[in-house]
C-alpha cells in the first residue's frame, strides 16, 4: 500500500486531463452545431458564401475536435461528439445537392461510417423543404431532380440492415427518411396535376376566346 498514493495521483491527473478534453469537446461540439445549423439555413436562403463560410468554420471545429479527443478514443466516439460531427455531414451534403455538386465523401468530412450515413439520412429533410420552397412557386423540373436525390439516398440505405450497434441508430433514420420521402412525392405529384389542370384551363380559355363573335361582325 506504500505505493497507493503515487497510483492515486496518477489517476487524478489522467481525470483532469479527461475533464480538460471533455470540457472542450463539450463547448468544441456545441458551436459546430451551431455554424451546421446556419449553414443549412444559408442554403435554403441561397446564401452560398455564408453557407459555405459556416461549413467552412465547422470543417475546422471537426479538425481540432479530432485533434484533441485523439488520446481519449472513448470520448471521441461519446454520442454528443459524433452527434456535432453528423450536423456537419448534414450541413456539408445538403448544400453540395442543392447546388447540385458532388458528393462529399466520409473521407472527404472525415468522419466515420456510421456518423456519415446518419447525416446523410437527415439531408432527406432538408431537401424535403426546399422541394416544398420551390413548390410555392409552382411545379419545377428542379423539384424532381432533389426528389431524385431524396429516392438514390433512401434506396441506399434501406440496403444497410446491419446492427444498430454498427450503425448508431441508422435503421430508425431510414424509416423516418422512406416517410419524407413518401410525402414529398405526394407534394410534386399534387402540383404536377394542379399545373396540368391549370395549362387546360388556360388552353380552353383561349379556345373560347377564339371563337367570341367579333363586336364588328356580329355573328361572324
Amino acid at each position: 500500500m506504500q505505493n497507493l498514493d503515487a497510483i492515486t495521483e496518477k489517476i487524478r491527473l489522467d481525470f483532469d486531463a479527461r475533464t480538460a478534453a471533455r470540457d472542450q469537446a463539450l463547448a468544441q461540439a456545441r458551436i459546430l452545431t451551431r455554424h451546421a445549423a446556419h449553414a443549412i439555413r444559408a442554403v435554403h436562403r441561397d446564401e452560398h458564401a455564408l453557407a459555405l463560410e459556416h461549413i467552412g468554420a465547422a470543417k475546422t471545429l471537426a479538425e481540432e475536435l479530432r485533434s484533441g479527443l485523439r488520446p481519449y478514443p472513448d470520448l471521441l466516439f461519446a454520442g454528443y461528439t459524433q452527434d456535432a460531427l453528423k450536423e456537419f455531414v448534414e450541413a456539408s451534403i445538403t448544400y453540395a445537392l442543392v447546388n447540385n455538386a458532388d458528393l462529399p465523401s466520409p473521407e472527404d468530412l472525415e468522419v466515420e461510417s456510421a456518423t456519415y450515413l446518419n447525416g446523410l439520412a437527415e439531408v432527406t429533410g432538408e431537401l424535403r423543404r426546399r422541394c416544398l420552397d420551390i413548390l410555392r412557386q409552382g411545379y419545377s423540373n428542379e423539384a424532381e431532380r432533389l426528389l431524385g436525390c431524396m429516392d438514390d439516398i433512401y434506396n441506399v440505405l434501406v440496403t444497410l440492415d446491419y446492427p444498430d450497434a454498427i450503425t448508431n441508430g441508422l435503421r430508425r433514420q431510414t424509416d423516418l427518411a422512406r416517410g419524407i420521402v413518401e410525402r414529398t412525392r405526394g407534394d410534386l405529384t399534387i402540383s404536377l396535376r394542379e399545373q396540368h389542370l391549370q395549362q387546360s384551363l388556360a388552353r380552353l380559355s383561349a379556345q373560347l376566346s377564339d371563337q367570341e363573335p367579333h363586336e364588328d361582325y356580329p355573328g361572324v
